[in-house]
């Protein structure tokens, strides 16, 4: 079978794969020249493995190929269904209490008798073994039990499937009963120190190893020249000085004189895939997109020391009540590292805005106790 592909989308697709439509406009000056040594052609190489690596997020942005927005969803489904499902049923106890005669009782009780009955006969779990009813899916077996309309057909499945909640891509978060790399730590209205009010990015987490994160939401005061020129430091000259205006965060008490590298530009060379759109690492190879013009010192967020746990430490905490583990949006964790900032946004305190979203009895701890903001003396 021969497929025909229209010329205008050859282009197209031939355009978007040389010049990267997401980046920032890159001055015609600016431009890369022909290089005339070995040292300027393995730039050049890892000029083009870096820009591969962030047509590639852009792709997974525009496909929206973040499975945790998927989940987010299915979260925000239940959420809604749970509450759908808790105002039926105290409505129907209050029409009983006020409409319903004992007549009508009996016959309801006698018809739910029945009901029960037919119910049970069809979903024998004993007879699930015979396989009479696995893998026979048909588009009428699609149609949900709770469906009132009982001439509903197959043509208005899409209808009837659609999702009846939406979750805003940019701003969304949800409560996990676990940990996970890439989920936040936020932590409890009553912890203090150093972690007071922080929320911790999960790196790495394991029950053998440990666990490792940065804290993301206590910026210093000053740019990445003065702070790691007033202060202990192993930041290499070169770096220091492509991304001399980089905003800094006070990562953890660990290593101190270290430093890591937050952005959402793309996996490149010596880089981490933390969370769908959030990486870590790859200093080397974003100094040459910020000296080409590729990229912005303000869409990279340094990280001053890191926090650690030994095995089973983190999970520990967690079961106490210390952290409150959560799966947020991309725009959440890289909010100081150039995620846009939208009308809904909390811009001055992060730790309260993430619980204002998750909502319940989170969004009740932030109204108490978000006073402080995310700027604040630090050690």
């Amino acid at each position: 079978m021969q497929i025909n592909i229209p010329f205008s989308l050859v282009l197209v697709l031939h355009r978007f794969c040389l010049n990267d439509a997401f980046t920032s406009f890159i001055p015609t000056g600016s431009q890369p020249t022909l290089p005339s040594t070995r040292k300027s052609l393995a730039l050049e190489m890892s000029g083009k493995d870096n820009h591969r690596a962030r047509v590639e997020k852009n792709l997974e942005d525009m496909m929206d190929r973040d499975w945790r927005l998927f989940r987010a969803k299915l979260v925000a489904q239940e959420a809604h269904e749970a509450q759908l499902n808790a105002e039926s049923n105290q409505k129907r106890v209050h029409d009983k209490s006020n409409d319903l005669d004992d007549k009508q009782v009996k016959q309801e009780k006698f018809g739910n008798i029945f009901a029960a009955f037919f119910h049970q006969k069809g979903n024998d779990d004993s007879s699930i073994f015979n396989g009479d009813n696995i893998g026979s899916a048909t588009p009428e077996s699609m149609i949900p039990d709770s469906c009132e309309d009982p001439f509903v057909s197959k043509d208005e499945l899409p209808v009837l499937l659609q999702p009846k909640v939406k979750v805003n891509k940019h701003r969304w978060a949800h409560s996990l009963s676990h940990i996970e790399p890439g989920c936040v730590l936020i932590a409890n209205e009553k912890l203090g120190g150093v972690f007071h009010q922080t929320v911790v990015l999960v790196i790495e987490h394991s029950d053998v190893t440990g666990s490792t994160g940065i804290i993301i939401n206590r910026p210093m005061e000053g740019n990445l020249n003065k702070i790691a020129s007033e202060t202990q430091s192993n930041l290499d000259l070169s770096l220091k000085l492509a991304f001399n205006s980089s905003p800094v965060t006070y990562g953890g008490p660990v290593m101190q004189e270290e430093y890591s590298i937050l952005h959402g530009y793309g996996e490149v060379e010596g880089s981490k895939k933390v969370a769908p759109g959030v990486f870590v690492g790859g200093s080397e190879q974003l100094m040459f997109e910020v000296r080409k013009h590729y990229m912005s010192p303000d869409q990279a967020l340094f990280v001053k020391g890191h926090s650690a746990w030994v095995p089973n430490q983190l999970s520990r905490e967690v079961s106490k009540g210390v952290w409150y583990p959560a799966s947020v949006s991309s725009d959440f964790i890289l909010r100081y590292a150039g995620a846009p900032i939208s009308d809904d946004d909390n811009p001055s305190d992060l730790w309260a805005d993430i619980l204002t979203c998750m909502g319940g009895k989170f969004q009740e701890v932030a109204n108490q106790y978000s006073k402080k903001g995310d700027r604040r003396m630090m050690p």
